[in-house]
């Protein structure tokens, strides 16, 4: 994997400009390729660790957010995770996180993709930079739909206090339901 003019970081957190995190060996050890929509830095830190770390920084785990992720969709293996709610941080692996070839992309910056019949796919973003990983197309796609789908449930959970709020400020009369009186 190409490295192009990197920054070289020590530690780093998963942020909103963040794409993908791909793992790159240096010497003996793994490190990072951190693409960020204007930039890219090379860090010192296996690609989970960096997950784990940012889930940390934003009050979990990646073990953590893995459970949720159980807890609301039934998904065990490969799992989307929420890295950061609130600012639409939903990242997803592109094999097991326990083996050294697991990429990280963010959702929200994938674009378009490409499969060839060796089982790559090329991922472009939506900068328009372009990558090339080594996973099928059914399961890129599968990895994608299942991002997606935890996307939409935690969305739609997040805007359900708005609804309540606004019910009580502008509560609807129901005239099939009893007065307070007549209870």
């Amino acid at each position: 994997m190409e490295v192009k003019n990197s920054n070289y970081l020590v530690e780093y957190e998963i942020n909103p400009d963040t794409m993908a995190v791909l793992p790159i060996e240096m010497g003996n050890h793994t490190c990072s390729r951190v693409l960020e929509v204007e930039g890219e830095y090379v860090v010192a830190m296996k690609p989970t660790e960096i997950v784990d770390r940012s889930c940390r920084y934003f009050g979990s785990s990646l073990k953590g957010r893995q459970e949720g992720t159980r807890e609301i969709m039934g998904v065990t293996h490969k799992a989307p995770i929420i890295v950061e709610a609130s600012n639409k941080i939903f990242l997803f692996p592109t094999a097991s996180p326990t083996k050294q070839e697991c990429a990280w992309l963010s959702h929200h910056y994938v674009s378009d993709c490409k499969f060839s019949l060796h089982e790559e796919t090329t991922v472009i973003f939506t900068n328009k930079q372009a990558i090339q990983l080594q996973i099928s197309k059914g399961s890129f796609q599968n990895q994608l739909h299942r991002t997606a789908q935890l996307r939409t449930i935690v969305t739609n959970r997040m805007d359900k206090p708005n609804k309540r709020i606004n019910f009580v400020i502008n509560p609807q009369i129901n005239d099939s339901l009893p007065n307070k009186s007549d209870i």
